[in-house]
């Protein structure tokens, strides 16, 4: 059975959907079903506020250091949810902080603004930028927007940093060091900062 909740490492996370508009060549879910405490992350179906409210019972909280949306798919496929739970996760005394995994496409994916809807319910993004130019994204990360892609990423990080108090961009660490100097470049110009990542990592 897929979980919804699951723990890796210090953090607990969460694990909305499959869905997601990129097929990046390093995603994780190519190379296995599972991660963490999680034995299959591949859902049947997107869960709904209820179901999520349920698989976070018997899970506790202050165990944490941080609850992450992150699973399969991008968590802001299910952004109406993702905003249910954490308001939820507000109102719980012994909740950690709440970071959000994003390839930073959701204004795409929603066709509006959405790093709005963020004030108040979430503590860090976390965007994964991952190549230089548009180009190499869309040739790394096969995204279904095609080159319309990375400069809604770089746009959703200026925007989002207006509202959510920690912000950063992320690349993962086979693009070599030339591709990441440069993509430390635009960080420097949007005003995050950028972490480069292992690529199984989350």
């Amino acid at each position: 059975m897929a979980s919804i909740v699951y723990s890796y490492g210090e953090n607990l996370y969460l694990n909305l959907t499959t869905a997601c508009p990129c097929a990046c060549d390093f995603c994780i879910r190519q190379n296995g079903a599972g991660l963490g405490s999680a034995a299959s992350l591949w859902l049947e179906h997107a869960p709904g506020f209820a179901e999520v409210q349920e698989a976070l019972t018997g899970w506790n909280l202050r165990d944490f250091a941080q609850i992450v949306f992150c699973g399969f798919g991008e968590p802001t496929c299910a952004l109406e949810v993702l905003l249910e739970v954490c308001a939820h996760l507000r109102r719980q005394p012994d909740a950690p902080p709440i970071r959000l995994n994003t390839n930073g496409l959701a204004d795409l994916i929603h066709s509006k603004p959405t790093a709005p809807l963020l004030a108040g319910l979430v503590d860090s993004v976390s965007i994964s930028l991952n190549a230089p130019t548009a180009e190499e994204y869309d040739a790394l990360c096969h995204p279904s927007f095609g080159l319309e892609a990375f400069p809604a990423i770089v746009r959703y990080a200026r925007a989002v940093r207006q509202y959510v108090p920690h912000v950063c961009f992320t690349v993962v660490d086979v693009l070599g060091e030339d591709k990441i100097a440069l993509c430390r470049e635009i960080a420097e110009q949007v005003g995050v900062p950028l972490r480069v990542r292992v690529a199984e990592m989350r």
